[in-house]
C-alpha cells in the first residue's frame, strides 16, 4: 500500500509511528519458554491479530509482522518460511494496519571468521525471507536488532536485491555505545546508508535515555530518516517475570529529546505495549519533524573516511563503496567472509 504518506516518511517530512513489542505481549499471555512465537501466526492467528489491533488502536501507522525469527534455520524448511510470512502479513492486515513491515531478525549464527556460518549462507537465508515477505504482500522490510554490521549487510543486500520494497534497518547497541561486536553508531549508520536503506537507526538496546548519545551520533551522519525503538528502560527479573522500569509517560519523555534532535520514526521494543505507543502518538501529534539533514555527498565523504580506518567494519564499508552493484558486492563479501 502506498497512499502518499509513506513517501513523506521516506523523504523525512512526516513523523512515522511504529508499534511496540510483540514478545512482551505474548509472554504476558503465557508464551512458554522455547515456544516459537512465529508459529502462532499459523496456529493462533487471531491471537496475533488482536495484539496488532491493539497497537493500531493506540496509533501505530506501521505494524511489524510476527516474523522476527522466521527463517529456515529455526522453522526447518523454506516452505514453512513462506507459510509463516503469508500468515503473518495477513494477521497485520486483518488488524487494520496502514502499513505492514515484514520483520527480519538475526539468524542466530555468527558469520565467519567470528563463527562458521558463511556470508553466502546468511545472504541466502535472508533472501528467502525477503522474497516471502514481498510475495505475502508486505509494504516494506524491517531488518532489526542487528549487532553485526556484516550480518546486517547480508540482510539488507538480500532485501534490496530480491524485492522492490523499501528497506528499513536498525542496529542494537550496548551501554558502552557500541554494538556487541564493537561497532560504533557512526560506522553502523554509514554502512547501512551506503547500502541504500530507506531509513536506519536503533532498536532494543536499552532505555531511550541511554540511547540519546547513540542516536545523536547516528543523526550526525545519516542521510535518511532515523528510527528509534528503545526498550522500556532496564529489565528486572523477579519470580521468573521480567519487568521494565519506565512508565509509558517516562518513556515518551525520554524519547522527546531524540525527536527534537531529528529522529522521525519512533516506536518501542522490549517491555513496551500499546500504552507506550499511545503516549508516543500524543507526543508527535501536530508536531513538525526536525530539520536535521545530512546530504548524501557529505555522508559519502564520511563513509570514505570511515573506510580508511583499521578493522573489520572499515573493510566492510570499503567493500560497499568499491562495489558497482549488489551482485559485485555479494561476490566480494563472499570471497572475504565465506568459510573454506
Amino acid at each position: 500500500m502506498n497512499d502518499g504518506f509513506l513517501g513523506e516518511v521516506l523523504e523525512g517530512t512526516s513523523f512515522a509511528l511504529f508499534d511496540g513489542a510483540m514478545g512482551t505481549m505474548l509472554v504476558r499471555e503465557g508464551l512458554e519458554a522455547g515456544e516459537l512465537p512465529e508459529l502462532l501466526c499459523l496456529d493462533q492467528p487471531q491471537r496475533i491479530t488482536e495484539i496488532h489491533r491493539a497497537y493500531v488502536q493506540a496509533g501505530s501507522q506501521f505494524v511489524t509482522t510476527n516474523t522476527f525469527g522466521a527463517n529456515r534455520l529455526k522453522l526447518g524448511s523454506s516452505e514453512r518460511v513462506r507459510e509463516v510470512y503469508q500468515a503473518a502479513v495477513k494477521c497485520a492486515r486483518d488488524a487494520g494496519a496502514r502499513y505492514v513491515a515484514a520483520d527480519i531478525g538475526p539468524t542466530g549464527e555468527l558469520i565467519f571468521p567470528l563463527g562458521e556460518f558463511s556470508f553466502s549462507e546468511a545472504y541466502d537465508v535472508f533472501a528467502e525471507q525477503a522474497r516471502a515477505a514481498q510475495e505475502a504482500g508486505a509494504d516494506l522490510i524491517l531488518v532489526e536488532t542487528m549487532s553485526d554490521v556484516l550480518e546486517a549487510t547480508a540482510a539488507v543486500m538480500a532485501a534490496k536485491s530480491c524485492t522492490s520494497l523499501p528497506v528499513f534497518a536498525t542496529m542494537t547497541f550496548q551501554g558502552s555505545g557500541y554494538t556487541f561486536h564493537g561497532t560504533t553508531p557512526q560506522a553502523a549508520a554509514l554502512a547501512l546508508a551506503m547500502l541504500g536503506v530507506d531509513a536506519l537507526g536503533v532498536n532494543c538496546s536499552a532505555g531511550p535515555k541511554d540511547l540519546q548519545t547513540v542516536v545523536s551520533d547516528i543523526l550526525d551522519v545519516s542521510p535518511c530518516p532515523v528510527i528509534v525503538q528503545a526498550n522500556a528502560g532496564l529489565p528486572t527479573v523477579a519470580v521468573g517475570t521480567t519487568s521494565y522500569d519506565l512508565t509509558p509517560e517516562e518513556y515518551a519523555a525520554q524519547v522527546l529529546p531524540m525527536i527534537e534532535a531529528g529522529a522521525r520514526i519512533v516506536g518501542g521494543c522490549c517491555g513496551t505495549d500499546p500504552d507506550y505507543i499511545r503516549e508516543l502518538a500524543s507526543l508527535v501529534e501536530g508536531r513538525e519533524p526536525g530539520t536535521h539533514f545530512v546530504n548524501r555527498a557529505r555522508a559519502l565523504e564520511l563513509a570514505r573516511c570511515e573506510a580508511d580506518e583499521d578493522g573489520r567494519d572499515a573493510e566492510i564499508i570499503a567493500a560497499i563503496l568499491e562495489a558497482s552493484d549488489y551482485d559485485s558486492l555479494k561476490a566480494a563479501m563472499s570471497e572475504e567472509f565465506d568459510c573454506d
